[in-house]
């Protein structure tokens, strides 16, 4: 493996590690929904045609939802010089389409997102980049615990409600099952009338844990590092914390237009080192790092790099909110 180093931006406190990881995602955020406005056809569109090869996949990625290309019979200016009626339902339609993954993360999110008055939530299509088999009351979901601190404390009434796209409940039981189901949520989100060979998130937001694991691809773990058809997984049996899983997969992952790790804390300065400096490992980020180079973003806290040796780059704040103003 080469190196390829990505962007770390550094800060000296969690809060300025929050401020940050917000102002990315905002200007994520107002980035895909101006891109969405000025093509005529969403990107991924564009993308090859694949169909899925194994047992019960072999399927094309083609879904009944509405293209946001859908054309008007009736688009015309009136005498004003209004916008068409066309542009006016694609400026509608325009989404932000970002996938989170858990722990740590949240609360960065929660600190960083819940005080800014420049969040469009009313056009955030929210998926998981990873979840727990876990009911969702349980403090380890993660989709619960995103609900709990971030999106049941959005004020919807102001700034819309965003969708949120979560595993079946229901299927916890049956990591397959529930890692098929959850794949199909995708092919009916990106996919439209289209036949795409990878969904494209705007931005996906991942942590790194000890053990070097993102989302829930682990380490020399199972075949699903190396899994380059299929858009989700099961993990059975994960080595560290609830055993039962889903996953988006390492291709998915790199094909996102920006990948941003958020790590804090001195028990994650070993493995950042080793990412940093032994990409060779093929940690799962260091495998992300190469193949989305040049998209992908790292908001650390000093503590996370420890004895790193690693160019440290400023954070430029380009999405300054009005309650910062």
């Amino acid at each position: 493996m080469t190196t390829n180093v990505p962007k770390v931006f550094a800060f000296h406190e969690f809060t300025g590690v929050a401020e940050a990881v917000a102002d990315h995602v905002v200007h994520a955020q107002d980035s895909a929904l101006n891109r969405e406005l000025k093509e005529k056809k969403p990107s991924n569109t564009s993308l090859s045609a694949s169909g899925l090869s194994g047992d019960g996949k072999n399927m094309a990625r083609v879904s009944s939802t509405k293209s946001l290309n859908a054309s008007s019979t009736n688009c015309s200016r009136d005498r004003s010089g209004s916008v068409s009626n066309k542009k006016l339902k694609k400026e509608k339609e325009a989404r932000f389409k970002i996938a989170l993954s858990g722990g740590s993360l949240i609360q960065v999110l929660h600190e960083g997102l819940l005080k800014r008055e420049d969040v469009q939530w009313g056009k955030w299509d929210i998926y998981f980049a990873d979840e727990r088999l876990v009911p969702f009351d349980s403090p380890e979901s993660n989709y619960g615990l995103a609900k709990r601190k971030i999106f049941d404390l959005v004020d919807t009434a102001r700034y819309g409600e965003p969708r949120i796209y979560h595993i079946d409940e229901t299927l916890i039981g049956d990591p397959q099952e529930c890692a098929d189901k959850y794949e199909k949520l995708l092919i009916k989100g990106f996919a439209g009338r289209d036949s795409v060979k990878l969904p494209m998130f705007d931005l996906c937001l991942l942590g790194c844990a000890p053990d070097g694991h993102i989302a829930s691809l682990f380490p020399n773990f199972q075949e699903n590092l190396r899994e380059k058809l299929a858009w989700v997984v099961s993990v059975e049996n994960a080595p560290s914390g609830p055993s039962n899983r889903i996953s988006l997969t390492i291709p998915v992952i790199c094909h996102s237009h920006r990948i941003a790790f958020v790590v804090e804390g001195a028990t994650k300065a070993p493995v950042v080192k080793t990412i940093m400096e032994r990409p060779e490992k093929g940690l799962p980020s260091s495998i992300v790092n190469e193949g989305a180079a040049g998209r992908v973003s790292w908001f650390v806290d000093d503590d996370a790099l420890t004895d790193v040796l690693i160019t440290k780059k400023k954070y430029k704040f380009r999405c300054q909110s009005k309650n910062e103003e």
